[in-house]
């Protein structure tokens, strides 16, 4: 493998890792520098799928300690890992059933640049709203959110089926609004995003299952670790980063990158 392929490899994996689990969206982040570098990448998203599971195992390895917990303490009657379990697969239902019927339309019809750059400009008006409008916390922990509110929430995550609308920013908006604090809102969407990124995973690798290569394993390689490495270090710092700052400067930066990315999509032409 010739080392200058590896370099735009190393630089998503880099981005997919800063920006899986901040409300800015990783999707359209990926979009935007693989059109600004010409990145083509192994075929058939493969190389998206490593790089996005090395995240999912970046946010697995973060919150090991409470996904044992609810993994053994959810078989036990009237347990707050029960509740906390089955509120995760409300939150989870909606994204499953109609990202499975819409994934393909999704896909082909706005998978592009231009929709990314009004998702990002869009989603950060909307953070910046949120922060300034949203309802005076009643819900402070995860294991305080309810069934309608991890249904609300799951019916948020559909969004983030647009390209550039981030899974995480869809599922903590949903949260504010129903009255969830920050950082519980964080938590229970970085949990969320484990069954939710691991199904589409999943769900992708078989599609492209014929697609895989061995001459592709040094990009998805080094493309999978860093990706690992990066997100790991976001998830460990973005809790104590959004406790002092809130969402409205990740809906500033939005709306920067988008308009940025639309002046320059339409001048290079």
């Amino acid at each position: 493998m010739d080392i200058a392929a590896l370099l735009p490899a190393l630089l998503m994996g880099i981005l997919e890792g800063l920006t899986e689990f901040l409300p800015v969206s990783s999707t359209g982040h990926l979009i935007l520098l693989g059109e600004a570098i010409g990145f083509q990448g192994p075929p058939e998203k493969t190389f998206e799928i490593g790089i996005q599971l090395g995240a999912i195992l970046a946010v697995t390895w973060a919150y090991r300690h409470d996904l044992v917990a609810i993994l053994t303490g959810m078989w036990r009657p009237n347990t707050v890992e029960r509740f906390v379990a089955m509120n995760l697969l409300l939150a989870f239902l909606p994204a499953l059933v109609i990202g499975a019927t819409l994934h393909s339309t999704v896909t082909q019809l706005l998978f592009n640049p231009t929709v990314v750059c009004w998702a990002l400009i869009l989603g950060g008006i909307a953070l910046i709203l949120i922060e300034r409008l949203r309802p005076t916390p009643t819900i402070g922990s995860i294991a305080e959110v309810g069934p309608l509110a991890a249904v609300l929430v799951g019916f948020g995550q559909v969004l983030a089926m647009i390209p550039g609308t981030s899974r995480s920013g869809a599922t903590i908006i949903a949260a504010l609004l129903l009255g969830v604090e920050r950082r519980a809102a964080a938590e229970f969407s970085f949990l969320l995003a484990i069954p939710t990124m691991a199904a589409a995973t999943a769900y992708s690798l078989y599609k492209a299952r014929d697609a895989l290569h061995v001459a592709d394993l040094g990009q998805i390689g080094v493309g999978f670790v860093t990706a690992f490495v990066v997100a790991l270090i976001v998830v460990r710092t973005m809790l104590r980063v959004i406790n002092r700052i809130g969402f409205a400067p990740f809906g500033w930066y939005r709306i920067v990158v988008g308009a940025g990315m639309l002046v320059w999509l339409y001048t290079r032409q």
